[in-house]
């Protein structure tokens, strides 16, 4: 058995999800926690039984040194489903050579889209590598201006 407690802030961050979403799963019974003080703590049991796999913690796998992390969201105006389509399915291929890709440590390539029918809008939001993310975008260039 572990001892290992973790913040609402390390469990958000390893989810990659709000703290305030963290913080609604404990208060819905979701995530089990344990109130000290004014905090809650989650053990290391409970969070690989919300998420239902092994949970490798953060300083198990440091970052490498000088390792970056882009954000960036790539807002496409006037964009018709089909060319919506022609961007956003070849992503999961594209992660998949991303993951094979990525160096000891380096947190893998997240990618979220929304596409908005009535505004014509597609939205991307990028994290990962500055490299993998610079080869995102020239995908995303090339399928544009193609």
């Amino acid at each position: 058995m572990s001892n290992r407690l973790y913040s609402v802030e390390q469990v958000a961050d390893h989810l990659s999800l709000h703290v305030r979403t963290v913080r609604n799963y404990i208060r819905d019974g979701r995530l089990d926690a344990v109130r000290i003080g004014k905090q809650y703590r989650i053990t290391h049991e409970a969070l690989e039984a919300f998420t239902g796999h092994p949970v490798t913690p953060a300083h198990d796998t440091p970052r490498a040194r000088g390792q970056a992390e882009v954000s960036a969201i790539v807002e496409i105006d006037a964009v018709d489903p089909a060319t919506a389509d022609r961007l956003t399915t070849p992503l999961s291929a594209f992660l998949t050579a991303a993951a094979a890709d990525r160096r000891p440590g380096e947190e893998p390539l997240r990618i979220e889209t929304a596409y908005n029918r009535d505004k014509a809008r597609l939205k991307i939001i990028i994290l990962g590598s500055p490299g993998d993310t610079a080869r995102l975008l020239a995908y995303i260039d090339e399928v544009l201006t193609s």
